[in-house]
């Protein structure tokens, strides 16, 4: 099997059994973010105590590219302060720039490495990590 299918079933995995869909009805901070240019939508919900992301949950209507990275933020980013998350978000930017990064702690956000080929589905992928981004600096701004 070679990387590109691997990478392929890992992206349809989590488009098909998403990881913390869903939302919580109080005590979180909400983002919501669309893409207009194809119709990809989400809402992000992250529970943060002391400065560590504790939970993290998405809603959204999109792309399988849009939702499978969404569900995979959401499990990478649980336990990691928002310092932590805020570094993730600038080495996922890098990722979808063709740059060689790992994600150790992470590997399946790896598998969208091959998004850069594609720059018209880049939106698709950072959706849910400029999410993230804004939702950090909300929570950092209001401290």
């Amino acid at each position: 099997m070679q990387l590109d299918d691997l990478y392929r079933q890992v992206i349809m995995d989590h488009y098909k059994n998403p990881r913390n869909k869903g939302k919580f009805e109080d005590g979180a901070i909400t983002v919501d973010l669309n893409n207009p240019t194809c119709g990809d939508k989400i809402t992000l919900q992250l529970k943060v105590n002391n400065g560590i992301v504790e939970d993290a949950r998405y809603t959204g209507d999109g792309c399988s590219i849009s939702m499978s990275s969404a569900s995979m933020m959401t499990a990478a980013v649980k336990g990691k302060t928002l310092d932590e998350a805020r570094e993730m978000t600038a080495r996922f930017s890098q990722l979808m720039l063709g740059e060689d990064v790992q994600f150790d702690d992470y590997e399946d956000i790896e598998a969208l490495s091959g998004v850069n080929k594609f720059p018209a589905r880049i939106k698709c992928a950072t959706l849910s990590w400029n999410a993230l981004r804004k939702v950090i600096d909300e929570e950092q701004f209001n401290k």
